[in-house]
């Protein structure tokens, strides 16, 4: 271990993928540093300071969800085990997925059968993750870049260290935006998430509060100018315009329990949160790693190889449609976790052949989940009636196989 600086790694960027970086690498007993003004704590009577309700909803995967509990930051009572899936194409196609069928096609027990994925409450995790970063004696909040043989970047997709160093991140804009808010129904979800391709909207529906529970986090891409008009409507007009999408593939849950058996007027569906938006874009970093520039290195100890390192948003970003996002970034961390810990004493943790392997192990992991999410999202956006009839007849032919159904499953699942 390189004892010339007083940290093996600065992490820039405290979000979701720093701290679980900055707390996978601790438990490698490596000095870190993050920086980021330190959490706000909380009153002397105990309560949080005020702070605007964060909306935003996470699906988590297998890999993810192992990795979470392995740091004892899994916020079991925040998080909704999703038992099922439905996605509605613009026709008759339909895909279903439930986890125990899915399961018995895979010959596992009846007692094992374990979620498609789980939907996480953000501020939540945020919360858990903040707690362990402060009770962990090996990371130190730092308001400013320190000198360290490792300089993590995960200040996600507007990163002011990438473009300060001169990476090309690559970028293609898609002729949509994305509404995030959250909603309310008269009947329980039952674990089941929903989404719908129609015309130029993608409408996706996260279960909340556990599988009893009510709540929806909403995620609809549509074009821009749609996308403005949802956070200037009324809120009745939203979640008329939301049940209208909504009413085009309900008729096909006839057989699914109490939820399907409403129709979508039933639902009684309730604006409850603020609504937010934000352009999508298919990103990618040229570059993941490299040497500090000498101005910089300079700065801090001239002769020491100091290298920098890419992770999360600041290094990818893929449409929403499939839910990978974090995921790919917590698959960051445990690729480069992974290396480092993997690595000879002799070598520190900013060694370049480690970051280059943690780069050509990342880049080849992120090439199916871009050409999924991307390729879904272009076949949706032709609207001509062949493209129209050959997507839903697809669907539906997929959605007869159960064998390419557990094998989706099992990939999206990140082990």
């Amino acid at each position: 271990m390189n004892s010339t600086f007083a940290f093996d790694v600065c992490i820039r960027g405290a979000g979701i993928v720093g701290k679980t970086l900055a707390l996978t690498l601790a438990r490698e007993k490596l000095r870190v540093a993050l920086v980021a003004a330190p959490p706000a704590v909380a009153t002397q009577a105990g309560q949080e300071p005020a702070r605007e309700r964060d909306v935003r909803a996470y699906a988590l995967n297998h890999a993810s969800h192992q990795l979470l509990q392995s740091l004892r930051c899994w916020p079991a009572a925040a998080v909704t085990p999703v038992q099922g899936m439905r996605i509605w194409g613009d026709g008759a196609g339909m895909v279903a997925f439930a986890a125990e069928a899915l399961a018995d096609a895979a010959g596992t027990a009846p007692q094992a059968h374990a979620p498609l994925n789980w939907i996480v409450d953000v501020p939540a995790l945020e919360d858990v993750l903040d707690s362990a970063v402060h009770f962990q004696p090996s990371i130190e909040w730092v308001d400013a870049p320190v000198p360290a043989a490792l300089t993590a970047i995960c200040e996600g997709r507007q990163s002011a260290t990438r473009t300060a160093l001169g990476v090309e991140y690559e970028t293609l804009a898609y002729a949509q935006h994305a509404v995030a808010t959250r909603v309310r129904a008269r009947v329980p979800h039952q674990g089941v998430a929903r989404q719908w391709f129609q015309g130029d909207d993608i409408l996706a529906l996260l279960p909340l509060g556990g599988t009893d529970g009510h709540e929806y986090a909403v995620v609809w891409s549509t074009t821009p100018e749609h996308a403005r008009q949802l956070l200037l409507v009324e809120e009745d007009e939203f979640v008329t315009q939301l049940q209208a999408i909504v009413q085009h593939g309900h008729a096909g849950e006839a057989d699914e329990g109490n939820a399907s058996e409403a129709g979508a007027d039933e639902l009684g569906f309730t604006l409850t949160a603020s609504r937010h938006r934000w352009p999508l874009r298919l990103s990618r970093a040229q570059h993941w790693t490299g040497a500090m520039p000498a101005a910089w290195a300079g700065a801090y100890t001239a002769g020491v190889a100091q290298n920098w390192v890419l992770l999360g948003d600041a290094a990818h970003t893929v449409h929403p449609l499939s839910g990978s996002g974090l995921n790919l970034g917590l698959g960051d961390v445990r690729e480069l976790a992974q290396q480092i810990a993997q690595r000879p004493l002799w070598r520190s943790a900013g060694d370049r052949r480690l970051l280059r392997n943690y780069e050509r192990a990342r880049k080849s992991a992120l090439v199916p989940f871009v050409l999924a999410t991307d390729g879904l999202q272009q076949l949706f956006a032709h609207h001509e009636g062949a493209v129209h009839a050959l997507r839903n007849w697809g669907m539906n032919q997929f959605d007869r196989s159960a064998g390419l159904k557990s094998w989706l499953v099992r990939q999206a699942s990140g082990l």
